[in-house]
This record gives C-alpha cells, structure tokens and sequence, in this order.
C-alpha cells in the first residue's frame, strides 16, 4: 500500500484543482514585474494580512532570510528563541550571510519568550555591543500557537524599546484557524511577516514577504543578491492563490487528525504525547526504547522524523483513514 507519510506537511502533491489553475495562469517574468499571477498574488496577500506590500519568494528560508537582512545592518542584532526556525533551523543564514548577530533565548514551554528576558537581552546604546534592532517571533512554534494577549505584549514592549519586530508565520494560517481568528488579526501586530503556502496550504513551493513598501523594497534588491528572483513563476503563484481560496479552511481537518493521532497513542509504556493544537505531533520516547524508530516505521509504511524528538505532521494528502491504519502500526513499532 500507499506509505503513510507523515514527516511534515511540506510532502504534499498539488490537487487535480490546483493543477490545473497553474496550467491556466497567465505568465510574465517576474523579474521585469510583469508575470501578472505573481503581480495579483503578491497584492492579494499583502491585503489579506493588512500590509503595504509583498513579495513571492521560493522557499520560506530566503523570505524570513530576507525580512531579517531589510529590517538589519551589518552589526545589528535581533532576538529570537533559542528553539526557533530562523536561528537553529535555516542554517545560520542571517549571520553567515547578513552579518546580523542573533541573540537567543530560551523558548518557553508554549513557545513564547519570557518577556523580561526579551526585555533584559535589548543591549545599550554603546559602541560596545550590537545594535537590538529586532524582535522575531514564530507562530505556530512546534505546533503550537502563541497567544494573542501574548503577542500584543510582546510586540508592544519591542516598539517601546525601539525594535521592529518580525514574524517567521511558515503555518500562519494554521494559528489562524486553530485560534478561531482572521489571519490578519495576528500578522497586524508585526512589522513584517513571513507566510509559507508550500505547507499547510499544500502548494509545491513558495512563501511570501509582507511588510511596508519601502521594507519590499529593500527585501526585493536581497531576494535578487540571494537568487531568488524567478522568471515565470506565475505557475507557482498560481497554486498559492488557489490555496489561499480553498485550502485554509480545511486546515481544520488536520488538526482534526493530528488530535486523533495523539489519542490513538495514548497508554503506551515509556511514551510521551504532547497534545497538538494543530498539525503536529511530538512524541517524546523513554531512553530503552529503540534509536531506530523511524526506520522500523519506514519498513512498515509509516513515514515520520526524528531529529530530536519523534514528529508525525498531518495535511492535505493524509485522511482519517490514513490516521486510522497508521496508528496499529505506530503503536506496534512503539511498544
């Protein structure tokens, strides 16, 4: 049968709709401006989340890579979680390539960051340290979604001190839905924000940068040093706006899985469920159980991760049925 592939919603096939609405996208190149898919995506999602403008990038590496390096010089510092994705996850990039030091901290267990340390970790105006120019932030974080009232907080003491602050969004929409509130309501708080339609939303590739027009600006001259100025890649954008008009509420359906998967593993000897809030489960495993896990489910058609923790990620081309057979085996191979 069919592998059970649940090691992250990144896997997902465009549907026979999305298909074919990239098929029939009108096409330019995009590096004039003129691709006319990009041009109405780009317009699209900037007013969906409430800003001047955007910009469509490959992946959601360069795009958060990109917001960092146009809110940040050379020199400059942003804070950041110490678990968060554009620190420990896109390979160093704001400091290999934008000489922008982070500051990390510690990342709560709801992922938020303790407000007195982001306070704390803000350096003195003095030619000793690196200039705090940013507060970067992630929702979802693992998952999980931080707290509008947090958010606020947050965003509000970062403007006080003098920061802009960023938010890494790759599954804003699935905050959104989960949280039971407009997407915009979460992104109005930030100063930029980066949204991936390659994962929840279920599009081969693709994220987009909003912000204010000079931020694009600036993001758009980094986007080209960084190669990320495509040419016709209307037929990406294509996939993108068709999620955005079909795929966001049915992100309900994952969390949906990702809820029974969890139940389905409850009880078992040694292993740790963190109850999801919406498409990703964690399972935290004893120190006697097997290191290779993840092979063992492999071989039997369960496809899951395990870098540090064993994840099992729902989405667009997993169903309740799929759920359904994966848990006998999952809890087989856990036992």
């Amino acid at each position: 049968m069919k592998p059970i592939d649940l090691r992250s919603d990144t896997v997902t096939r465009p549907t026979p709709a999305m298909w074919e609405a990239m098929r029939a996208a009108p096409l330019g190149d995009d590096v004039f401006g003129d691709d006319p898919t990009v041009n109405a995506l780009q317009e699209r999602i900037a007013a969906e989340l409430g800003f001047e403008a955007a910009l469509f990038m490959p992946t959601g590496t360069q795009s958060n890579l990109c917001g960092l390096m146009s809110h940040c010089q050379r020199g400059d510092e942003y804070i950041v979680g110490q678990m968060a994705h554009t620190y420990r996850w896109e390979g160093g990039g704001a400091a290999v390539l934008g000489s922008i030091q982070p500051q990390p901290i510690p990342n709560q267990a709801d992922g938020t960051l303790a407000l007195a340390e982001i306070e704390a970790a803000i350096k003195p105006d003095d030619a000793h340290f690196a200039k705090t120019r940013l507060l970067a932030l992630e929702n979802t974080w693992g998952g999980m979604v931080l707290p509008l009232a947090y958010i606020e907080a947050a965003t509000t003491l970062a403007r006080r001190r003098g920061l802009a602050a960023h938010l890494d969004g790759a599954r804003l929409y699935n905050a959104a839905v989960a949280g039971g509130v407009s997407a915009r309501e979460i992104a109005r708080h930030f100063d930029s924000v980066s949204v991936c339609f390659s994962k929840g939303l279920g599009t081969p590739a693709g994220s987009a940068l909003c912000g204010s027009r000079d931020l694009i600006a600036r993001a758009k001259r980094w986007r080209k040093m960084a190669g990320g100025a495509m040419r016709q890649s209307g037929v990406l954008a294509a996939a993108a706006l068709h999620a955005l008009d079909h795929h966001v509420a049915r992100l309900a359906d994952d969390h949906a899985n990702a809820k029974r998967l969890a139940e389905g593993l409850q009880g078992l000897p040694g292993v740790t469920i963190a109850a999801p809030q919406t498409n990703i489960v964690f399972v935290d495993l004893a120190p006697d159980k097997p290191t290779d896990i993840v092979a063992r489910l492999a071989a039997r058609g369960v496809l899951a991760t395990g870098l540090y923790r064993l994840r099992l990620v729902t989405h667009l081309d997993v169903g309740r049925d799929d759920i359904e057979r994966a848990i006998p085996v999952l809890r087989e191979t856990l036992q």
